[in-house]
């Protein structure tokens, strides 16, 4: 895992509990093994569902991500802002940290 990208509080989840971490990480590696999507989608709806819950933190991990697996910045932008429906302006947050983490490199 690409630590630069990941959030301190999860580098802290990581190296402080790492049965726990182990445990989520294999979760999270069945779950990704479920999914019937592409990888390119797959991230582009799980940025999607990050900016409606608010959980920003992971944002810039997933969203370079999704950009290594072909996403373009217009894909990004309207992934955060396809929840303004349904979750109202609290997805506009993730805006400025998602489009930061697209234009680094």
């Amino acid at each position: 895992m690409d630590n630069k990208n990941v959030s301190n509080s999860f580098q802290v989840f990581l190296s402080e509990a790492p049965a726990h971490s182990k445990a989520w990480m294999d979760a999270v590696q069945k779950l990704d093994l479920a999914s019937t999507l592409d990888k390119k989608t797959e991230e582009i709806a799980y940025i999607s569902v990050m900016a409606a819950v608010g959980l920003e933190s992971g944002m810039p991990f997933h969203v370079k991500s999704a950009k290594k697996f072909g996403a373009t910045r217009e894909d990004v932008k309207s992934a955060i802002l396809l929840g303004l429906p349904a979750v109202g302006n609290k997805v506009i947050k993730a805006l400025p940290i998602a489009l930061d983490a697209f234009d680094e490199e």
